[in-house]
């Protein structure tokens, strides 16, 4: 146990178990589900989880810092039908272009939330909320209910989630998964060694304390919800290359998708705990389980909506009652080794107390 708690942190040991999770979860279906070890459901759940894990992603971040952001799915949706318009009436634009036009939206987007949450003070929940409803409201008026079609666009885009990255036999890395992947590993470095990133936690644990610091507390907040909707924006380009057909309700149901993944991922809704690796564990798990449940028991909307609302739940108390429990457990395991080392030898009572 001792060795466990020199090698491990907590939220380590709980992204350890989600691997394993995930594991024993495929192993289950693949013996309930005729084909289910196959190619084609590698793809299917590879290219479908690399659009949430980005949302997740930037949702993260976001939470880290005692927030959330309930308007992402809107981002997404209104993201992927103004792109999707634009490319319509123009094939030419490069597709360097579409990607950073799509980024730059969702940061605009996104920034909207930031001043209002950072600097005007306002709860997350309600401005976040409130901006989920305008963005698609928007979206619907100034479109006119009209819809983006697969063949008005061009068809580099068209074909761009069956581009391939890398093979494995029969099983293809797609691009939209790497893409993912990418973003996932640039962002764990981003809050594992930067200052910005370390900040992030730190105000997240402890507010009053990181302006004491000197932090500045705001601009951080502030940046976050820039970078998730950026995120957001470019999880919409990608939306729009998966499916191609774009309504006023694309992206509905996403801000749900990415609280789930980031909470079951180990991202405490407290902040300044969880990170963007396990974000994407929890994207993974939570795909995993709604592809094989729609093939195993042919579940509803309804009732994949009611799954993840119980996942949230699982892991809110998961994080509640184990989670918390596992960190008392490393915290006394930290003080009983800094004691050991702080008193000199020879200098203990007959109990072990320093005299």
């Amino acid at each position: 146990m001792n060795a466990i708690r020199r090698r491990f942190q907590p939220e380590q040991v709980r992204e350890l178990v989600l691997i394993l999770l995930i594991i024993g979860i495929i192993i289950f279906f693949g013996t309930q589900i005729e084909g289910y070890f196959s190619a084609r459901t590698f793809n299917r759940i590879s290219t479908s989880v690399a659009v949430i894990a980005v949302v997740a992603v930037g949702q993260t971040l976001v939470v880290l810092t005692r927030n959330i952001d309930l308007s992402v799915g809107s981002i997404v949706g209104f993201t992927a039908y103004v792109v999707g318009t634009i490319l319509s009436h123009n094939n030419g634009i490069p597709p360097w272009a579409v990607i950073l036009m799509a980024i730059v939206l969702g940061a605009l987007l996104g920034s909207v939330n930031g001043v209002i949450v950072a600097y005007g003070r306002v709860p997350s929940i309600i401005v976040t909320l409130g901006t989920l409803a305008l963005y698609r409201t928007i979206l619907v008026e100034v479109s006119g209910a009209n819809s983006v079609l697969t063949n008005e666009l061009p068809k580099w885009l068209v074909d761009l989630p069956r581009l391939n990255v890398v093979s494995f036999g029969e099983m293809d890395v797609r691009l939209l998964f790497f893409l993912a992947l990418l973003v996932v590993i640039i962002f764990q470095w981003v809050v594992s060694y930067l200052p910005w990133g370390r900040r992030l936690y730190a105000i997240g644990s402890n507010p009053d304390a990181a302006r004491i610091a000197g932090f500045p507390a705001q601009r951080i907040v502030f940046t976050a919800f820039v970078l998730s909707g950026s995120l957001a924006g470019l999880a919409g380009f990608m939306f729009l290359a998966r499916f191609g057909n774009i309504t006023v309700v694309a992206g509905q149901g996403i801000e749900l998708q990415s609280v789930a993944a980031a909470v079951v991922g180990g991202v405490s809704t407290n902040g300044g705990i969880g990170s963007p690796f396990g974000a994407f564990l929890g994207a993974i798990l939570i795909d995993v389980l709604e592809n094989s449940l729609i093939r195993w028991l042919a579940i509803s909307e309804f009732w994949r909506d009611a799954l993840l609302g119980l996942l949230i739940l699982l892991a809110v108390a998961t994080d509640t009652v184990i989670m918390n429990r596992l960190r008392k457990l490393w915290s006394q395991h930290e003080l009983e080794v800094t004691e050991d080392t702080t008193v000199p030898p020879g200098k203990q009572g007959d109990k072990g107390y320093a005299v």
